[in-house]
Order: structure tokens, then C-alpha cells, then sequence
């Protein structure tokens, strides 16, 4: 997974997001085993006491758990995961329509801006 930490907000956030956006994506699938804490935070570049932070938030959501003697899973829960894709679609479409109105767009504006985009796309 590529990994992609900037300072500007709290690492542990990142890489949350960044396990989330991994599940959402198909990259781990529900009932993967993930890697160890040492291996993750490696591949991250981060403190292992970091990652042990992110995924002990996960855990708390109910996205990953924690078999004792194998290590961490990814649930597989999958109306959790469809859950979080809905919220992390509906968050970037908010995001997506504030930044359109601070360039001044009117509501129906963004839609036919949207429509016709998706009409080249298909092209």
C-alpha cells in the first residue's frame, strides 16, 4: 500500500484514513490478516506506537479486530465497509460542493458542471 504522511494534521488521523481508504478500495479484503504493527509502521515510515494508536481506533469502529494468537483482521462485516464507503463518498461529495460554491457556482450550476463532465467520460 502506498502511504502517504504530510504534517499539517496528526499522523495516527492518516493513517486511518489511509487503512480505511485501503479497505474501501479492495486493497485489504474483509477477513484479510494484516500485517504486524512493526511491519505497517515500517512500511510507513511512522513510530510502531503510532500505528499501534491507528489501529487500535479502527479496532474501535469495528473495522479491525484482534485474534489473540493470530494477530489483526480486517472485518468482515461487509455492511460495516459499505457503511464507511457511503460515508467516505458522501464526505468527498460535500467537500467537492463547498469548494464549488466558494468558486461562486449556484447548486444547479455544479450539477450541469457534473452531468457534463460525466458525459465527456463516457465518451
Amino acid at each position: 500500500m502506498q502511504w502517504n504522511i504530510d504534517s499539517e494534521r496528526p499522523v495516527y488521523i492518516q493513517l486511518i484514513e489511509q487503512i480505511q481508504a485501503g479497505i474501501i478500495s479492495g486493497y485489504y479484503n474483509p477477513g484479510d490478516k494484516l500485517p504486524s504493527v512493526r511491519e505497517l509502521a515500517a512500511e510507513a515510515g511512522v513510530n510502531p506506537n503510532t500505528m499501534q494508536r491507528a489501529l487500535a481506533e479502527l479496532e474501535q469502529t469495528g473495522l479491525v479486530y484482534t485474534n489473540r494468537t493470530s494477530g489483526r483482521y480486517i472485518t468482515s462485516d461487509i455492511e460495516i465497509i459499505k457503511k464507511l464507503k457511503q460515508q467516505s463518498a458522501k464526505n468527498i461529495v460535500l467537500d467537492f460542493i463547498e469548494k464549488m460554491k466558494q468558486l461562486g457556482y449556484e447548486e444547479d450550476e455544479i450539477l450541469d458542471c457534473v452531468d457534463k463532465i460525466l458525459k465527456e467520460m463516457r465518451k
